[in-house]
């Protein structure tokens, strides 16, 4: 259930702790500003923060997805912030952390994951094992 203790040097320490940290501040300044959009874009986040660094294996392996996702989230709250506003001072520095958490997100998955092809790749290729190895064990049976 839990994952094997991985190898994690101090500068991937102290990445995923900036990320969380950029993650849940976010989360802090969208649950202040009250409304429900504004408060499940705060509750996505606390999500993502804790999904960053939860031991379960799943989470391990399936890492990188909660780091592009993760990406995709912070990229869509500043999109959306751009084309509905409000253009408050709190909101310009809720955007300089998802900026910040945007590139500390992809340093992460660099250093872990590398070539986002290559990641691709890789699962494809255990997706297709998987069901190679099923239709194998079903034609058997």
């Amino acid at each position: 259930m839990f994952a094997s203790r991985t190898s994690l040097r101090p500068a991937d320490v102290a990445v995923r702790a900036a990320i969380v940290a950029l993650t849940l501040s976010t989360a802090y300044i969208h649950s202040t500003l009250g409304g429900l959009l504004f408060t499940l874009n705060a509750v996505g986040y606390v999500a993502a923060a804790v999904a960053i660094v939860v031991p379960l294996a799943i989470a391990v392996r399936f890492r990188w997805i909660v780091r592009v996702g993760l990406i995709g989230y912070a990229a869509t709250a500043i999109v959306a912030w751009a084309v509905m506003g409000p253009y408050f001072s709190t909101a310009y520095i809720a955007k300089a952390i998802e900026v910040a958490l945007i590139v500390a997100l992809a340093i992460d998955f660099a250093r872990h994951d590398g070539n986002p092809v290559a990641v691709v790749r890789r699962e494809l290729a255990a997706f297709t094992n998987l069901v190679a190895r099923r239709g194998v064990a079903a034609a058997g049976a």
